[in-house]
């Protein structure tokens, strides 16, 4: 059986969320974040070009803002080194995105400037807590850093204390040093794409592949909120609603050749470590009510991915459908 066929059958069978049945195009991230280098190594001129560092990150980000299909993201845009805010979070809204990026700077002082890479991504990571998952930041940098905490480190730290975030990296760097530093990050997770911002500004097909890999696929999504599915607070139980559910999904599943992995989620009470067993627990949960069904252990994996910010958790309805698990299919 196609996944594609199942998704369709599990979402028309069970009232599935975020099927897009219809649509040509679904996003891969519910939230992104624009996060651009002002440092003194980007007011220099890029290799062979007229055009400095800064001004090719401004309008690498400016084409991504203007190819990007507006498919009901969240979105925000900062600077680091210095670290600022360039656009606040909010519902994405192309006009105001790239009025946010025309105040860029690209040309200033080049010698003399101190470049604190980590230390602006520390004053980030409080704005990531509350971004929609799963989440992409998108950097573009020429990775120079020589002062403050190091931006690997850093990154990674942000990692580690939130689930379901991404960076992605749009390369500017002219040194080895720098090059390493963003290889470096985006080697820290399976999920980054990294690229060249030259290659993005010489080739408008080049740049719509980054924005597809990085925000959207084609076809139907593969992740699937099952409606019912929720969970009490503190709780890992599964009430009759669920296995009501979950037994229309095991009649679906179980003799099909469909491998599927079930993401638990929690809301953002508590702390960081509990939540992630938490999760771990509800996700489990799932596989076991789904074997004991018939559908075969091997093909399902259950993990944990902590606290979920896909709804509202200032809101009761918002922490009761962030508790919840996700079917994806591999």
């Amino acid at each position: 059986m196609k996944i594609r066929t199942s998704l369709l059958t599990l979402a028309l069978v069970m009232g599935l969320a975020g099927a897009s049945q219809a649509a040509d195009l679904v996003r891969k991230v519910d939230s992104f974040d624009l996060v651009v280098d002002q440092s003194g190594s980007m007011m220099m001129k890029m290799e062979g070009s007229k055009m400095t560092k800064a001004a090719g990150a401004k309008q690498v980000l400016t084409s991504v803002v203007e190819a990007l299909p507006d498919l009901g993201y969240q979105s925000s845009a900062h600077t680091v080194a210095p670290a600022g805010a360039v656009t606040a979070y909010g519902a994405f809204d192309r006009a105001a995105m790239k009025n946010g990026l025309a105040t860029l700077k690209t040309e200033g002082k080049i010698f003399g400037q101190l470049t604190p890479m980590g230390d602006g991504f520390s004053a980030l990571a409080g704005e990531y807590a509350n971004m929609a998952r799963p989440a992409a930041v998108v950097l573009a940098s020429d990775g120079a850093s020589n002062v403050g905490v190091d931006p690997v480190a850093e990154v990674a730290a942000i990692y580690n204390a939130q689930p379901g975030l991404c960076f992605h990296v749009v390369s500017f760097a002219d040194t080895e040093e720098g090059q390493a530093v963003l290889d470096k990050i985006a080697g820290l997770k399976d999920c980054s794409v990294s690229v060249k911002g030259a290659d993005l500004l010489a080739d408008q097909k080049a740049l719509n592949q980054f924005v597809a890999d990085v925000f959207y696929t084609e076809g139907v999504d593969d992740a699937l909120v099952l409606h019912g599915v929720n969970f009490a607070f503190n709780s890992y139980a599964l009430d009759d609603k669920a296995k009501g559910v979950l037994d229309e999904a095991a009649a679906i599943l179980k003799g099909k050749n469909v491998n599927i992995t079930l993401e638990g989620w929690t809301d953002s009470i508590g702390s960081d470590a509990y939540n992630m067993k938490l999760s771990q627990n509800r996700a489990s949960a799932v596989k076991a009510y789904l074997v004991e069904q018939g559908v075969p252990a091997s093909s399902i994996n259950a993990i944990g991915m902590g606290k979920s910010f896909k709804f509202d958790n200032a809101t009761e309805e918002g922490r009761y459908l962030n508790r919840r698990v996700e079917f994806i299919f591999n």
